[in-house]
């Protein structure tokens, strides 16, 4: 298959407000040009929409028909991706018919990870025939369920494309790539054998729940908070005993799942530091599961634009931890030019998760097609 144009769309489960869109020239086994990208705002009432979904999904908790909001939510959210798309097309000088697929991942409203006793579910928001009628060109939607369905952990699925582009600046195994969204994920591969990814703990979702809970914005921005303040050590100590962080992979985490509640009774500044810290610590026990102890990491996501979070990684994590930008990838742009990638190894039929990265009992292409 000759590579073709394609988009793909990613809202991280942290809330950030934005529309991730980027665009890549690609066969879904090597990236023959990078395009444009964007992080395009949604309107309010939307944000307010899904951060509802995703609070009433805790609740719903896979059990009986879906919340009404979902399909509200749904709807609006597929919408504005929708508009998202045609504007970044447009602006670039090129038609929807120039696109040969758009990769929409959705936004996750819940994720439970299989146990011994029982499957695993997912569930992302996600209208791909909408997305179709509204945009008239292949979109590839629910990449996770098939996984899921098949005994796998449904997540990581960035691993595909950051062997690519690991592959492409020379993987020996002394290298990873983090991404640090409202979960931290880590994808190795030396170049020869299997690709490994999981989930390594918490990034942003706690830290930004924390902040926000105690009323002083959407963020800790610059990690400003964090450095102000002292870790709890003791507490800290007690955090990273936590079974999953010495879990063998593959595993995946809810954004849920190690939730602002750790940082309990401590003040503000405290409380971010420890949060933080504990991120760093959580990467650092992950690293320690890989056949190859990475000595750097190319970080991805918006947990990179935190300085004290990155140097908790070089303190706490045992790593030098760089900028994915500092190499020549986009940081920003990381996660959706995935999706893109992905939604052409669908077209194509190619593997997007691997035991060694789901636990899916087989190499699996998952995905629906619309269009």
């Amino acid at each position: 298959m000759k590579p073709i144009w394609a988009v793909g769309l990613m809202t991280g489960t942290v809330l950030d407000g934005n529309i991730d869109v980027a665009m890549i020239k690609t066969d879904g086994e090597r990236v023959e040009a990078f395009g444009a990208y964007t992080l395009a705002p949604y309107p309010e009432h939307i944000n307010e929409m899904v951060r509802d979904a995703q609070k009433q999904a805790l609740v719903w908790n896979f059990d009986g028909p879906d919340p009404a909001i979902f399909a509200k939510a749904e709807e609006a959210f597929t919408r504005a991706q929708s508009a998202a798309v045609k504007e970044l097309v447009g602006s670039n000088g090129l038609t929807m018919s120039d696109i040969g697929v758009v990769g929409f991942h959705g936004h996750t409203v819940l994720h439970r990870a299989p146990t011994k006793e029982r499957i695993g579910d997912t569930r992302q928001l996600g209208d791909g025939d909408l997305m179709h009628s509204l945009l008239g060109t292949k979109v590839v939607y629910d990449f996770r369920s098939a996984d899921v369905r098949a005994g796998g952990q449904g997540a990581p699925l960035a691993a595909a494309y950051h062997a690519a582009l690991l592959g492409s600046s020379g993987a020996s195994g002394d290298t990873a790539i983090l991404n640090l969204g409202g979960v931290a994920n880590v994808t190795w591969w030396d170049g020869s054998g299997d690709v490994i990814a999981f989930d390594t703990g918490p990034a942003n979702a706690p830290i930004n729940d924390f902040v926000k809970a105690r009323g002083l914005g959407e963020m800790d921005r610059d990690g400003a908070l964090a450095a102000l303040g002292k870790v709890d050590e003791e507490r800290l100590a007690n955090l990273v005993q936590h079974p999953y962080l010495t879990a063998r992979y593959p595993k995946s985490l809810d954004r849920f799942d190690f939730p602002a509640a750790m940082a309990d009774g401590l003040n503000d500044a405290d409380g971010a530091a420890t949060l933080t810290a504990f991120t760093a610590s959580a990467v650092g026990k992950g690293l320690d599961l890989l056949p190859k102890r990475p000595k750097e990491l190319f970080v991805s996501g918006g947990g990179r634009h935190n300085p004290t979070l990155m140097q908790m990684l070089r303190e706490r994590a045992g790593v030098e931890a760089v900028s994915a930008d500092t190499i020549g990838w986009r940081g920003d742009a990381v996660e959706a030019e995935c999706f893109a990638f992905l939604a052409v190894r669908v077209l194509r039929g190619l593997p997007t998760s691997f035991p060694s990265t789901t636990g899916a009992p087989k190499p699996m292409t998952g995905g629906k097609i619309a269009g």
